[in-house]
């Protein structure tokens, strides 16, 4: 374990002091909010991004010492495990050194060596491997001539002999390791058309590519893998087989007794074993490096988008736009309960249109609707028309947002929302949905399999396990990072809480439909199976607005209440003031008194002791309203209304390794390209993320293949 504590230290960048104690504090079922948040003096404020690569690393390191244990065993079971192999596997830093070590040792199936050895062949190749004086490998066959085991001629001998010393090249640990190294410093990705006369597709980049390994992008990776896998391309990896002979004979063949025998020997190892093996491999690693490349780029703009700003508090109107079916259309309150329902046909034809313009103004005007969000699927450019031709019939007054429906539909078909909404049919639930994604979009995304929110690539040919495992954690740290109002949040959103899961999320809605609103967190202590472990994990993040303590509608964890008032008191303040809005001066004061000395008389740690200001200083805060807030329209404009060098304001809705789609109000993203951004960077996401509002200029308008081509440099 202190050999685990060594490597995470120094890969991280961290004392092993701290590092020990995260893992300690992961052992005992802390969840990594909570250490983020509550525990920052025991590892020095790491944020919860650097602790999820410190538990995923730990996992993986955990596991590569189980591997060892195992190959050990398992050779040492076939009484062949010597101390110099055991401190090679010892010393292996990644599972592949781990498995190459384990090779020769590993039962095999039936290979051509194994039927030279049933042969008896295995002393003639020996004596050709052996390292020693010249011998006569032609003349030492003829004494393995034996037609019963089926050795016709000595050249049958030598063939056998060969295959033996070919097996035991492809298995030296030493020699993979090197031929790995060589291909991933000097071997080419290529990747050609499938067909003689391929038909023009989106992987016409990819019919004659070539690329260096080392350079390859990772999303180049996922896209020639699923071409390879609709039979539009194929795939190899070419190295120069001379300079991997050269490798593998420098390795194998010197001072051997019999060397031109056992160079061809190696030729053949490399050609019929080795590379067909190291192609696979590193295609497999080229595969997980995009993989998680992907996966992190997913995360990344997951998080902006679920941290959105909320429009709270505005009577909305959720508009999921359609042909067939209509428009489903949903009111709902500032607290997202549903005022009224409808469906409307304004792509029917100009009566039904303007049918769908009275029946919505009548809604708005009935409801006091302030804003309009509209889902961008289908028929949703002639609903957004329609309904900037409602604004201006209304005369001003409301204002429209183009919402993000990915998932939408998959939710409103669910059993949670059959649940929430029994009353409405699957469409109207879409509707609804829609309305409160504007209002607070953290807590409607939540309900959502983050698979389905649709802002990565190639999402659905990752490794779903570790895909979902990523994406869990980020809502996981988005939504603690808001906290929870535990009177009015859903069991969905309650789930996701540091401590509770999705029973206790459940004894927790019904303890107060049962028993009416918390008003205290103490109160937590009484909800079935929520014991004192879970609240330690959850209370500080769940907020009880209701309380007669302020602190109980705070970040502040319950274990620091006391911490918290000595600090008021230190600082000339009470929580009377916190209450009312009077601690205007508290953070300059706590700096004034210096927070070192602080800690002593307040006895909490320096970390804490800002977190406790910072809380105080807004009780109730949500960290989303200091963003900018979102782009609310009311007008609408065309793609062909662009001109190139004209000036727009825009959200980001996705970055990717290439560049950024941007939302400018035109119904079709437009793409800055990496190259197109204020300044260089090696990856878009240095600069943007999922929600910024930025300033772009039109480049380029292809209304034919629907592309937008934009800059953020100044014309």
């Amino acid at each position: 374990m202190d050999l685990i504590i060594q490597t995470l230290a120094r890969e991280l960048g961290r004392t092993e002091g701290h590092v020990s104690n995260v893992v300690a504090l992961i052992d005992e079922g802390a969840t990594i909010p909570f250490i983020a948040r509550y525990r920052k003096e025991l590892h020095g404020s790491m944020d919860d991004q650097l602790l999820r690569q410190l538990a995923d690393r730990l996992q993986y390191l955990r596991s590569l010492e189980a591997r060892k244990a195992e190959v050990k065993s398992a050779i040492e079971g076939q009484g062949k495990l010597t101390d110099e192999l055991s401190a090679a596997i010892d010393a292996a830093a990644a599972l592949a050194e781990v498995e190459d070590l384990y090779r020769p040792y590993k039962q095999k199936r039936r290979t051509r060596a194994t039927a030279a050895r049933e042969k008896g062949l295995e002393p003639l190749a020996a004596l050709a491997f052996a390292f020693g004086p010249a011998v006569d490998i032609k003349a030492a066959a003829q004494d393995y001539i034996d037609p019963e085991k089926g050795v016709e001629t000595a050249e049958d001998a030598l063939r056998g002999a060969s295959d033996i010393i070919a097996e035991l090249i492809s298995d030296d640990a030493g020699i993979r390791k090197e031929l790995r190294a060589l291909y991933l410093r000097r071997s080419l990705l290529v990747s050609k058309a499938a067909a003689k006369e391929p038909e023009d597709s989106v992987y016409r980049l990819y019919y004659d590519f070539k690329q260096p390994v080392g350079r390859v992008q990772g999303y180049q990776v996922l896209a020639i893998n699923r071409g390879e896998r609709e039979d539009i391309l194929k795939v190899s990896v070419e190295m120069d087989p001379e300079t991997a002979h050269i490798a593998v004979r420098r390795a194998a063949v010197p001072n051997r007794a019999a060397m031109d025998f056992v160079r061809a020997a190696a030729d053949d190892a490399y050609d019929r074993l080795i590379q067909p093996s190291l192609e696979r491999e590193i295609r497999s690693h080229l595969t997980d490096l995009a993989n998680e490349g992907a996966i992190h780029m997913f995360a990344l703009n997951l998080k902006p988008l679920l941290m959105q700003p909320p429009v709270k508090g505005r009577v909305t109107m959720g508009l999921d736009p359609g042909y067939r079916m209509g428009c489903k259309v949903a009111v709902v309150d500032g607290t997202g309960k549903v005022l009224d329902t409808a469906v409307v046909y304004p792509t029917h034809g100009a009566r039904q249109k303007q049918e769908c313009i009275a029946k919505l103004s009548a809604l708005i005007r009935e409801h006091g609707v302030e804003h309009i969000a509209i889902g961008n699927g289908t028929a949703s450019r002639e609903t957004e028309q329609m309904t900037v031709e409602l604004i201006k019939g209304l005369g001003g007054g409301v204002s429209y947002m183009i919402v993000s429906e990915a998932g939408a539909s998959v939710y409103s078909a669910s059993k949670l929302a059959a649940e929430e909404f029994p009353q409405f049919d699957v469409n109207l639930r879409s509707a609804i949905s829609i309305a409160r994604r504007l209002q607070d979009p953290l807590a409607e995304l939540v309900k959502i399999d983050p698979k389905a929110i649709g802002v990565g690539q190639y999402q659905h040919d990752m490794p779903q396990a570790r895909l979902g495992e990523a994406l869990d954690g980020v809502v996981e740290d988005c939504v603690n990072a808001v906290g929870v109002d535990v009177n009015t949040a859903s069991p969905s959103l309650l789930q996701r809480v540091s401590g509770l899961t999705a029973a206790t999320a459940k004894n927790l809605v019904k303890y107060r439909e049962e028993n009416g609103t918390f008003t205290t967190r103490w109160q937590l202590l009484r909800v079935p199976k929520l014991g004192p472990k879970a609240f330690e994990q959850c209370a500080g993040f769940l907020r009880v607005p209701e309380s007669q303590s302020v602190l109980d509608n705070t970040g502040v964890h319950p274990e620091s209440y006391g911490v918290a008032e000595r600090l008021l008191a230190a600082c000339g303040f009470t929580l009377d003031d916190v209450k009312a809005g009077r601690v205007a001066g508290l953070k300059d004061r706590a700096e004034s008194a210096h927070y070192e000395a602080l800690s002593k008389t307040c006895g909490a740690g320096v970390p804490t002791l800002a977190d406790i200001v910072k809380e105080l200083s807004k009780p109730g805060r949500d960290p989303r309203d200091e963003l900018p807030p979102p782009i609310l329209r009311t007008d609408v404009m065309e793609a062909k209304d662009l001109k190139p060098g004209m000036e727009l304001q825009g959200t980001v809705r996705n970055v990717i390794d290439f560049g950024v789609f941007v939302d400018i109000g035109v119904h079709q993203d437009g793409l800055v390209h990496i190259s197109k951004l204020p300044r260089r960077v090696k990856h878009p996401s240095e600069l943007l993320a999922v929600g910024d509002v930025i300033t772009v200029w039109v480049v380029e308008v292809d209304e034919k293949k629907k592309r937008i081509s934009l800059t953020m440099k100044r014309p």
